[in-house]
């Protein structure tokens, strides 16, 4: 038997109504993102709202289809006239584009600003971008993979003292970069078990000099060059002339994958090569 027919003009079936009802609503909830980052770019993609990207950064290249949309600007350097050109409905951005909020208030345009520099802040991230993107069933998934990851990290060894070093630097009387206290690095040795051989604090990312490398007495030392130019070869050259215990045991490594300075969801496939790194250590 037929149901009761509306006429506004054509007759339609309740039931149509109701199926043209629903394939309207991704439509009216769909967002026109600007991603300010590398990492938000990556989640809203790794959520499955790729096509919801309408604009990124110049370092934006992951997945590849990232590379082809419109540029806004670097990590610094946004334009935010080249926003406006998006026509964004919601401008998702880190902490060091927050001065943009109050602009894009005044035209109308809805904001999220996330923090990726502990553990707890990603996965917080990943849980906030997908509450407003409508995925956070993804959402949960992508940190449920994260924390199944972490667990399999833990106690392959134990108490080593390790040195995280950023960039590639062969010339270590300089001074390199290494991974302090205060960021998602530094929580992910400590999951597996293991410390930062740089013992202050207080301090994100330090220089440290050939002195100060000698004084931490590293067991381990991982050299995170995610846009290699030298070869491993040479890196791990003028790491062995260090006298430390990592370079007299052969427990030097260098991580060259470039999503391994993007802490999104490819955060798991960085602690995949950490493990790897850890089950080979002498």
């Amino acid at each position: 038997m037929r149901g009761k027919e509306i006429h506004v003009g054509w007759v339609i079936h309740p039931i149509k109504i109701f199926i043209i009802f629903m394939m309207l609503i991704p439509l009216q909830a769909k967002e026109r993102i600007v991603a300010l980052s590398p990492v938000i770019n990556e989640l809203v993609f790794a959520l499955d709202r790729g096509e919801w990207v309408v604009a990124n950064t110049k370092y934006s290249t992951y997945p590849p289809k990232s590379k082809d949309l419109p540029k806004v600007g670097g990590f610094f350097d946004v334009s935010f006239e080249a926003i406006l050109k998006a026509k964004p409905t919601l401008v998702i951005m880190q902490q060091n584009n927050i001065k943009l909020q109050k602009r894009l208030q005044s035209f109308g345009i809805g904001s999220l600003v996330i923090k990726v520099d502990r553990l707890e802040s990603i996965k917080q991230a990943i849980l906030s971008i997908g509450e407003v993107v409508d995925a956070s069933a993804k959402a949960k998934q992508i940190v449920a993979q994260i924390e199944t990851k972490l667990q399999d990290i833990a106690h392959i060894t134990k108490d080593k003292k390790i040195l995280m070093v950023i960039g590639e630097s062969t010339k270590l009387h300089k001074g390199v970069f290494i991974v302090g206290h205060d960021l998602y690095l530094n929580d992910i040795i400590k999951i597996s078990g293991n410390r930062n051989a740089f013992a202050s604090k207080f301090i994100k990312q330090p220089i440290l000099n050939n002195e100060n490398i000698i004084a931490t007495h590293a067991d381990i030392v991982i050299i995170l060059a995610p846009y290699l130019k030298d070869s491993k070869e040479a890196i791990i050259q003028a790491w062995q002339a260090v006298p430390i215990p990592a370079s007299q045991k052969g427990n030097l490594f260098v991580m060259d994958k470039e999503y391994i300075s993007i802490p999104s969801d490819r955060i798991v496939l960085f602690l995949e090569d950490f493990k790897k790194i850890l089950k080979r250590v002498h």
